[in-house]
Formats: C-alpha cells, structure tokens, sequence
C-alpha cells in the first residue's frame, strides 16, 4: 500500500429523530439524503477522492485488467440477424466506441437462413437505423430504451436516459425518407408501435417512478391530445403493456410482487377498452398469450391459483373467465416460468432440480418435447422470434465455461443449427477449466445450491485451500443461472475459484425458495449465504482470510446482512448500488418504489411485526461496535433511482464510526442503477471492482 495522505471522511453527526410502533431511532446520517446541498455533494467527492488515494497504487492493475477484458472480447462485432417481415436486423460494434449500432438488410423471399456476417466486412445492402454513438454525443451517459420497428418496416421509434433516472424521451422517424418526426415523448418507460404502425403505445411513471398509465400517440398528432387507454392508481402495482405474437391483441398487465391481472385490447378498436381476463385476488399471479387452436382464439394462462410452481390452462378468448382446460398440470419442483403461443406451437421455460429447462409444446396433444444438454451446468432459453409462424426458431445456450452460444431449431426436424458462438480472442480453450455445484446446509437444514467454476491447472477445489469470489443475490424470485463472462476469466486465471451461493429469497430451487427468503423469513437468504461460506471453508476449498464476498442491489443488502453476522468468514466484502438502509427506505412511501416493495419486504409502516423484523437485520442499524470488519468497498451512483446513493453513503460513514478499519465509497456522479454508461465505461468500472479483490486476494502483482 502506498503511504496515506489522506484521512478518511468522517460525515457530520447530525441526529434525527425517526419514530414508529413506539421505537425512536436517532438517525445521524439522514442529512446526506440532500442530493442538491453542496455540503453533501462535497461529502461524496471527497469519498471518491479519498476511495481513489487508497486504491492508487491498483492502477497499473486496473489498467491490465481492462487490457485483458479488451484483449478477449472481438470489438467490431455483430450479432445474428433476427428476421422480421422483409428484413433480417442486427446489431454491431466497432473498435473504439462505446455503444451499439443498429441495422437491417433486405431478407429474401422464403428464406430463413439469416445472412452470414463478417466481423470488420461490409455487410451487403446495409442500413443503420440508430448509432448509439452518434445519439449519445455531447452527454457523459446514454442508455437506449426503447427500439421499435413498424411491420411493414418504415419507420422506427427509440428512446433514450441521458441522465440515468429511466426517464426516457421517445423519437421517431421515417424510414423511408430518413426524417424524424416532431412527436417527442418525455418521461416514458415503455414505448413500441402498434401493428400497422401508425400510433406509438407508451408507459409513463407516477411521481413514486412506478409506471401507471398507458398512452396512444398517433404520429403526427401534438403530445397534448393523446388518449389515456388505461391508468392503474393502486400504487402497489406496476403496469406493462405488449403485443401479441399474433399481432390481434394488445395485453395490458398489472402486477404486485404477488398478485397480478391482465386486460386484453382488440387492435380492431383500442379504445372500446379492454377485457379484464381473471380479476385480481391477492396472492393469485398469471399472465396470459394468444393461441389459435382448430380456428379459435384460445387463451393459455399460466397461473398460481392453488398451484404453488404454477400450472398451464386454456380459455376461450370470448369467455376467459369461463371453463379452463388444464395443459400442463402443476407439478410439485417444476417451476413454469414462462409460456410463448407460436402459429403451430408454444414454447415453455421452466425450472428443475435447480436449473432452467426449456421445452416446446404441441397443441395438439399437450405433449411437452424437453430439449437436453450435455453440461451439468448451464442456462437455455428462446428469445429473438418476433414472428407468428417461422419454420426456425432462435434459442440460447450458455454455461459458466462455454461462451454464449446462439442456435436456430429446425421445428419440423429436431436440428440444432449453431449461427454462432461469442469469440474469446487470445486462445480461450474451455478444456482449461471446469464446473461443479456443491451444497450446503442451511440452520434449518435446507440444502442450499453453491455453484463453482476454477482453472484446471490449480488443482480441484478442496484439495488446497484457494481464493474464492463468493456471490450472491436471493430477492424477487431471480436466479444467479450459469453465465459466461471474458472478464471474469482474469480472476480464474490467476488461481480464484468463482462461486454462486443460490440462496432463498430467489428462485433457482421453485417458488417455495423464494417465499422462504422474503418477509418474515428474509433472515433465511442471509443465514443461508452464511452457510454456504461456511461449507466452502469446511470443505477445505477456502479459508475466511481468502474468501470475498460480492453482492448489488438487493444482494448490496445481503453483503451488508453478512459483514454484521460473520465479518470473521470474509477477507473483504464488495457491496454494488447496496440496499443497506432498507427499513428506512420501506417506511417512506414518497419515495420511489416503496410501495410496490411492500409485497417483498413487508409492511413495517402499519405492521409492528415486520417493523421489528426488518430492524432486526437491516445493515445500517445493526452494525456492531464490537465487530471486526473486513475491508469494505461500497459502489453506487448519484443518479440511482431504485437504491439510492444516500443508503450506501449512510452505511459507510456509520461503519467509520463504529471503528471498522478499512471501508471505501465510490459513487459515479453521472449514471444510474446500473452504473455507467459504454462498453470501455463499464469495463473499466469492473476492473476497478475486480483489482480491489485481486488486491485483497494477495494478487494484485
């Protein structure tokens, strides 16, 4: 290390009294929650100022890190073209920018093998609809939301976030003659076309950024008379809106974090309103798509009523809240997650023994055909088929050493056609390294997933001690699947063993592993990270001075759980946008997406009960005088709206306070949740990530 000049800064001490259920607690830190006061904007650059002083001697690493990233990945790059009506699109980098290229080329008659495209070479009959470089000039960050092309391809429409508040401005322009429309639509979160390509539908936001009315702009029409189509003011549910495969209906959707409805809109005449298929009862999720079966109209809704991992059933598009037909029945372990209606088919994802599994299903006999592969570990998945009726059918494979791999279905024979594989430059051979999962057990005896992946060439895990990333997640039902990443590759090559602790609180295990990780058993996703690093040290794959543990957003809740209930099992803990003052922000509806949490999290506001509950884990008040803390770094941006950067800059400064030796702030002043903006941006943000732990690994020569 080099020698400090600097001291760390000590945040003012500035009580304020927050008082519920008859528990007073006398916050110190709440005066950083003034995003606009210069004093609190001082505080975060002098964090970052000081962050930068103590990591100052990893530049040279970050700086090699990033090479290497670099190294790896094929910068001018393009994706498989995906058909759609008369065109194949795609999109394409090039060396040295930041952001993607979006294009198309003429398709030919019926012809469904997509063009071969070559890295660096001119593409035949190419058009850029939209240069995220070009459209992100002059602003520090850039995120492309929307993108949409009318059917009959002539005109498109895109969104963009220049500030990293999900805030988006939709644009249009025709294809045709290369000019943009004047309708500009501020403020949206969803936008997309309707099918004939006329109107634009769009979401936008309450003052909580909870999306809660649709919107139908006709193209050329001023902003101002728009039609309202549909608003929902329960502020415990978020809208969406999509089309069809079928292109017939508009389905408009409704969801808390347990209950869900959905209405379906006719494009024969959007504003006669909608059809209510299922009203909602609390605890009931479903969503619903469009089939065609023997030339009826048939609705398959997949459902949770009475059926834990959720069952299949079809009803007629006329009467849906009529007799229901069973397809795929619930079955105990066999989490369906999602149902896609093609012209002759649907295709079905779901979950099993820990893993995703997809499928294709015959409407004719409700046969479910399940597509195998070799790998014990590894993620599946359909995506990129806008089409109703396509002879090929895009699909995705991954796996923590095999990179992603894109493929086309031949659904009439069964063949698996590779289009292609993600390049590693510089001589990546998966041979060289291996997967395995592992299980712990839980305080309550619950067999929790671990998943690892190493180098080969230093030895099996437990047969020496070795560094080891631990991850995790465990909130909203989301599973930590298998993936490949070329960056991640610098930390297996020097000797660290990556593992995902798969805790409750997500969904890898069924829909039981996610309700045991919430409410009032969210302690169960903490406890269970715990054991999983427990076992890893039992195991004799690590040691507690060898092992780092990461987590973001709500896996930043997690690591924060954690460095309180065994700072003693981790040589460092890297804690990403962390949701660390939880309580606080769950008891104040005015800010955004509280409300909408409370199915998550519970209640604390009105309910004593889960009010002690969340107290007693939330990270910021229960950091522990007494406890040895490992090395902390805490990463957020200023502009986050999902966490925001005042949970974080609390946290750090109250763990200071408590004499915890080593705790590091960075907050990025220009991104949002998902940190900054650009390909080399976020590169080198992660190489900043990654040094800190190489550092803290004994590895940073």
């Amino acid at each position: 290390m080099t020698e400090q000049t600097t001291s760390a800064p000590a945040a003012a001490r500035r009580p304020a009294p927050r008082t519920h259920h008859g528990d007073t607690f006398e916050d110190p830190y709440e005066w950083l929650r003034a995003k606009e006061d210069p004093e609190v904007i001082a505080h975060l650059e002098a964090e970052n100022a000081y962050t930068e002083q103590r990591t100052s001697h990893l530049d040279a690493l970050r700086d090699r890190l990033f090479q290497e990233v670099k190294g790896r990945v094929q910068e001018t790059d393009l994706s498989v073209p995906t058909r759609q009506g008369g065109w194949w699109y795609y999109g394409r980098t090039e060396e040295g920018s930041q952001y993607g290229i979006q294009c198309r080329t003429a398709a030919s008659g019926d012809d469904w093998t997509p063009p071969k495209l070559i890295p660096g070479e001119p593409v035949p009959g190419e058009q850029v609809l939209l240069d995220g470089n070009v459209e992100a000039e002059g602003h520090e960050f850039f995120s492309l939301g929307a993108f949409d092309v009318s059917d009959d391809g002539t005109r498109m429409l895109w969104s963009v976030d220049v500030e990293g508040d999900e805030l988006y401005t939709v644009h249009a322009r025709d294809l045709e003659t290369g000019a943009d429309f004047d309708d500009v639509i501020e403020n949206t979160a969803q936008a997309f076309f309707t099918p004939d390509g006329t109107a634009v539908l769009y979401t936008t936001r309450d003052e909580a950024w909870r999306p809660d009315t649709l919107w139908l702009h006709r193209l050329g029409t001023p902003v101002a008379e728009d039609v309202k189509l549909f608003h929902e003011p329960d502020e415990r549910f978020w809208l969406g809106a999509g089309i069809t495969r079928s292109k017939k209906y508009l389905v408009v959707e409704m969801g808390s974090k347990i209950t869900s409805e959905a209405h379906l809109f006719d494009f024969a005449d959007l504003t006669a309103g909608g059809q209510v298929i299922w009203p909602r009862r609390d605890g009931v999720e479903y969503e619903i798509d469009h089939a065609v079966i023997d030339g009826e109209d048939v609705l398959y809704v997949l459902h949770n009523d009475g059926a834990l991992d959720f069952e299949l059933v079809a009803v007629p598009a006329s009467d849906p809240q009529g007799e229901r037909r069973v397809v795929l029945p619930h079955t105990p372990g066999r989490r369906i997650l999602e149902v896609d209606c093609f012209r002759d088919f649907a295709t079905v994802e779901y979950r099993r023994e820990g893993l995703g599994r997809i499928a294709l299903l015959s409407y004719g006999d409700d046969v479910l055909d399940e597509l195998e592969f070799d790998e014990p570990l590894y993620s599946s998945w359909f995506s990129g088929n806008p089409e109703w009726h396509a002879p090929l059918l895009r699909m995705g494979y991954v796996s923590f050493i095999t990179p992603s791999t894109v493929m086309d279905l031949d659904v009439a024979t069964g063949e698996r056609l590779v289009r292609k594989q993600q390049a590693v430059l510089g001589g990546y051979d998966p041979a060289d390294y291996d997967q395995r999962r592992l299980w712990a057990t839980a305080e309550d005896g619950a067999q929790v997933p671990i998943s690892l992946v190493w180098r080969r060439s230093f030895g099996e895990p437990g047969a020496e001690p070795r560094p080891v990333h631990l991850y995790g997640y465990g909130s909203y039902e989301s599973s930590m699947d298998p993936g490949f990443s070329p960056m991640r590759l610098s930390m297996l090559d020097r000797g660290v063993v990556f593992a995902i602790a798969h805790v409750r609180g997500g969904g890898e295990m069924g829909r039981h592993w996610y309700d045991d990780g919430k409410m009032l058993r969210k302690r169960n996703t903490f406890t269970d990270f715990v054991a999983c690093a427990q076992h890893l040290v039992d195991a004799g794959v690590t040691t507690p001075d060898r092992m780092i543990a990461e987590g973001g957003s709500a896996g930043g809740l997690l690591m924060g759980a954690v460095a309180n209930l065994a700072p003693e099992l981790f040589a460092g803990i890297l804690a990403e946008v962390p949701f660390v003052d939880a309580l606080t922000s769950i008891l104040d509806p005015s800010l955004p997406l509280t409300v909408v949490e409370w199915d998550e999290w519970g209640d604390p506001l009105h309910d004593p009960e889960v009010y002690r509950y969340m107290k007693s884990y939330t990270p910021y008040e229960n950091i522990r005088p007494d406890a040895a803390y490992p090395p902390i770094l805490a990463i957020t941006s200023i502009n986050d709206t999902r966490v925001l950067y005042v949970e974080p800059a609390k946290w750090v400064a109250a763990l200071r306070f408590a004499g915890a030796d080593e705790v590091l702030l960075k907050c990025e002043m220009a991104a949002g949740h998902g940190g900054v903006s650009g390909r080399y941006n976020a590169w080198r943000e992660r190489a900043f990530a990654l040094a800190w732990m190489l550092d803290r690994f004994g590895l940073a020569d």
